[in-house]
């Protein structure tokens, strides 16, 4: 059975509400529900609760904003909040903690794992409040010592957190069982005898004592100061500490008392949450050009550009298909990566941006996500590059591959799609016109547009191909990419006209 508290549940969803409130009310818990979180806020000001079940995807205000405004307000911040949502991916939790939840439920619920982590937290919030009253008995004790003495002696031998008396040259004077435990001693006996100077003993940092006690002599407490300490057997963990000064009533310091907490499973934790997020931010930009990716990270609902002027190269593998019926699945996925992994340093080396891949077909565009205005002459010389490349693999033992390779420049629209697995990709008439060149290409031969031509022929041998007819465009003026110009070239450039193709 349940220990009772007093619970509020917002859902928009009737069923949710029902079956939460339900297992809930069966513990004895006291549950309030609402169906949206502007009303969720009202009743959390009005009459707040232990405990905030928060549903995140609702209509209006959704669970992130609702939990930043809640721990906005002075009144409710202190009030645990545990997430309710059908997403389960990292980045998902990881908000949801950035944003001042501590815990995540995941739809469809689990009767059991809801009251187990209800119940855990309701404790946990009761153990905070606790320790405030705990910590303002220890302000008032000056004042108010023989009232208290009795209830403090039964907090500081049973409380949960480390509480300590220290003398000013860095001794113990007091110290509980709880603190004793935390730094790996036998009793507060063996603590206090064993400890010294706790600003060589106990700190692992050298000067974090002294760091400490320059905030105490301008603040009079401090609170919540993280540090690494040494346990009796040397080994170390993460404390978070509260300490004020105690002083008689002629304003002379006495002594430091304070509470230790050891947060080294939080700190493990949050060290965690940060690497995953780190390798959650790795594959994004595995998968999506950097600028997009930050916009992503940044929740923007679609992405999506036009750009007026990009250039798109498709390459095919000659004969690859072939091929895949000749040789074992591994070996031709190998051999493939290997093809791709070589072009993928190419698009690195001339800053370009590797669209995707489509079975032995390759597509990189120059100009996007970042507009550039060489974007045509970069892709040239990936295209030429391209070309030296394939020839270092075989495809039999006498016959090195080859590819065909289609290039146009012209206006694109840019975006990302899906919602799990993301894809930057483009669409527009010059995607459709470099994939057609690329089809009606020969075997190791570059074929570009007009558009193309009128940007490389400064710098590029072409050679006019003729006028192509090709499906869904008409006919086509193309020309072959043959290399960069020489000084000869300048001198008697090449005005040949190969044999046109229908």
């Amino acid at each position: 059975m349940g220990f009772g508290g007093n619970l509020l549940i917002v859902d928009d969803t009737p069923d949710n509400l029902r079956f939460l409130s339900g297992i809930l009310s069966q513990q004895n818990y006291d549950v309030r529900t609402v169906i949206s979180g502007r009303m969720a806020l009202t009743v959390a000001q009005t009459a707040p609760p232990e405990l905030i079940l928060l549903d995140i995807c609702m209509p209006d205000m959704d669970g992130y904003e609702v939990c930043e405004k809640l721990k906005a307000n002075p009144e409710t911040s202190h009030i645990p909040v545990i997430f309710l949502s059908a997403l389960d991916e990292v980045t998902d939790k990881l908000k949801a903690f950035e944003v001042g939840a501590v815990d995540f439920i995941t739809k469809p619920f689990q009767a059991t794992e809801v009251l187990a982590r209800v119940a855990t937290h309701v404790r946990l919030q009761r153990l905070q409040q606790q320790l405030r009253s705990q910590n303002s008995l220890l302000r008032e004790e000056v004042i108010a010592r023989k009232q208290l003495e009795d209830q403090y002696r039964n907090i500081f031998n049973n409380c949960l957190e480390g509480i300590f008396q220290v003398t000013l040259e860095g001794k113990y004077l007091k110290a509980n069982p709880a603190l004793a435990q935390i730094y790996g001693y036998d009793s507060p006996e063996d603590l206090i005898n064993t400890v010294q100077d706790i600003g060589q003993q106990v700190y692992v940092r050298s000067g974090r004592r002294e760091e400490i006690n320059a905030y105490l002599q301008m603040d009079g407490q401090a609170s919540g100061f993280e540090s690494e300490v040494y346990r009796k057997d040397g080994t170390i963990i993460w404390v978070s500490e509260t300490i004020r000064m105690v002083r008689d009533s002629q304003g002379r310091l006495l002594y430091y008392e304070g509470t230790v907490q050891d947060i080294t499973e939080r700190k493990r934790n949050l060290e965690e949450l940060r690497q995953q997020r780190r390798e959650a931010e790795r594959l994004l930009l595995s998968i999506l050009p950097q600028p997009i990716a930050e916009r992503l990270k940044r929740k923007s609902s679609v992405i999506a550009d036009n750009f007026l002027e990009v250039t798109v190269l498709f390459a095919d593998v000659v004969n690859f298909t072939d091929l895949a019926t000749q040789i074992p699945a591994d070996e031709l996925v190998d051999l493939l990566n290997q093809i791709f992994s070589a072009f993928d340093l190419l698009a690195d080396k001339y800053d370009l941006e590797k669209i995707k891949t489509i079975g032995d077909a390759y597509m990189v565009a120059g100009g996007l996500p970042t507009p550039r205005p060489d974007h045509a002459l970069a892709i040239a010389r990936m295209a030429l590059d391209m070309q030296q490349v394939i020839t270092q693999f075989r495809c039999t033992a006498r016959d090195k591959f080859q590819l065909r390779i289609g290039v146009h420049t012209g206006p694109v629209i840019a975006g990302v799609i899906g919602t799990r697995k993301f894809a930057y990709d483009m669409w527009g008439e010059t995607v459709n016109l470099a994939s057609r060149l690329q089809t009606h290409g020969e075997p190791g031969r570059i074929h570009v547009s007009e558009a193309v031509y009128e940007r490389l022929q400064k710098h590029y041998r072409l050679t006019r191909r003729g006028s192509i007819f090709m499906k869904g465009l008409g006919d086509v003026t193309t020309y072959w990419l043959d290399g960069k110009k020489t000084l000869l070239d300048e001198v008697t450039p090449d005005v040949g006209v190969s044999p046109c193709v229908s």
